[in-house]
């Protein structure tokens, strides 16, 4: 009898720490919000829960509470120089792959292959490059003159012909029918210009269309004149240079980390900065004290009446650092220009979608019907009533259309920070 207690203790014991490791689970612990380093030009959005109106066109609408898990933003709308980052590497790549045909712009051969003819992968020397980008206007002459032919006019200065800067990437595509198949999109990069004149015709715009992407007056205003599809293509793009930052790094390498269009949820939850949707307090600065007449001033860039666009501090777009930014941290998701979201438009969406990280999307082909192609767009511009300021208040645009009051701004996804509430705690006697 000694012997099997003997036996089955000690089987015990092997059983009990032959994987003790993999059993050896640590205690939870509150982590803070500053601990989380957010990716240059971001704020860090906990997850938290708000209200959605149940329709679009009632100010007393029901609404029904949703939750948003954390997540990424940019502090800001994307910039004029931020996006003439992303056309000039397009220019450069065009350059190099079809008009200069040189190997010293190429990092050493690999061997790798691709497709059924097994063509060589070549990859451009982006380190290189960059020391003399964009090549159109910084490289030597001699390789100027190569780029002859990829030349054009634009707006009284040769350019790069803004029909051969094209963009191919990959997404996931969400139909409603054929969701998680892998296609590929080609987009031109290059913004619309001419949108200042084509917003107000008989308007005097042309200074505006002539200077407003190009002039360095203008680089840190909201990147506008892109469409939908832009937009989305900058988001990939800027995926593609984040992982070449991350993959020497052995804390991130092994993480799949991407940018993308904030889902109207993620935006509506970040420009209301609120955990709580039992929180009434107004988070949005739209008014400071003029330090000299002790009156009120405006602190948000819209339309403040019939032809009264300037009372704000300007008539157009402001640089994206203007104003006070909100409680989150993050300027402007009330004024300067209105955003592209990544949601599909349905009057009815916030009855159809999920209560957890809700969106509606789709991604129509040029043959689906103009219905299918509306996105999403949020906020007021400048050139907007106060009406449309509100957090809540949608609109859409077709994906392929652009205009000189809709921009965008970026978001990622982000890791759950355990809270004070979920600690490991002793278990206490009552």
């Amino acid at each position: 009898m000694r012997s099997s207690i003997q036996i089955t203790g000690l089987l015990l014991i092997v059983l009990s720490s032959c994987q003790s490791k993999l059993y050896n689970t640590p205690a939870t612990r509150a982590v803070s919000v500053k601990r989380l380093i957010p990716p240059a030009g971001m704020v860090y959005i906990p997850s938290g829960t708000f209200q959605y109106k149940l329709q679009d066109d009632d100010d007393k609408a029901e609404k029904r509470n949703v939750s948003v898990s954390a997540f990424f933003i940019d502090k800001t709308e994307v910039t004029n120089k931020q996006y003439q980052a992303f056309v000039n590497w397009v220019a450069d790549s065009v350059a190099i792959t079809d008009y200069l045909h040189d190997d010293s712009f190429y990092l050493p051969s690999t061997g790798a292959t691709v497709g059924k003819n097994r063509k060589e992968i070549r990859l451009i020397d982006w380190d290189k490059v960059r020391k003399i980008s964009p090549l159109w206007k910084r490289a030597p002459a001699d390789v100027k003159e190569k780029l002859a032919g990829m030349m054009t006019m634009l707006n009284g200065q040769r350019m790069p012909d803004p029909a051969l800067m094209n963009y191919r990437f990959y997404y996931v595509r969400m139909d409603g029918e054929k969701n998680n198949q892998y296609v590929m999109d080609t987009v031109g990069v290059y913004p619309n210009e001419h949108v200042w004149s084509t917003d107000f015709p008989n308007a005097q715009m042309t200074v505006m269309d002539a200077n407003y992407f190009s002039n360095k007056i203008y680089e840190y205003n909201p990147v506008v004149g892109v469409t939908w599809k832009q937009a989305r293509a900058y988001a990939d793009w800027r995926s593609t240079q984040l992982k070449v930052l991350i993959r020497n790094n052995p804390n991130l390498k092994n993480f799949k980390l991407s940018f993308g269009l904030p889902t109207e949820a993620q935006w509506q939850y970040a420009a209301e900065a609120k955990l709580d949707p039992a929180d009434t307090v107004e988070r949005t600065v739209k008014t400071t004290i003029d330090k000299a007449t002790g009156k009120e001033k405006l602190s948000l860039n819209f339309k403040q009446g019939e032809g009264a666009y300037s009372s704000d501090g300007s008539t157009f777009t402001l640089p994206v650092t203007s104003y006070t930014p909100n409680a989150f941290g993050i300027y402007n998701m009330a004024g300067n220009v209105s955003e592209w979201t990544m949601d599909a438009f349905s009057p009815s969406a916030s009855q159809l979608v999920n209560d957890l990280n809700p969106a509606l999307l789709y991604d129509a082909t040029d043959k689906d019907s103009p219905l299918l192609k509306r996105k999403v767009v949020r906020g007021g511009s400048w050139k907007d009533n106060g009406e449309m300021l509100n957090s809540d208040t949608r609109s859409f645009e077709d994906q392929g259309n652009a205009h000189s009051y809709i921009g965008f701004r970026c978001v990622m996804a982000a890791f759950e920070l355990p809270g004070e509430q979920v600690k490991t705690r002793k278990y206490a006697k009552r």
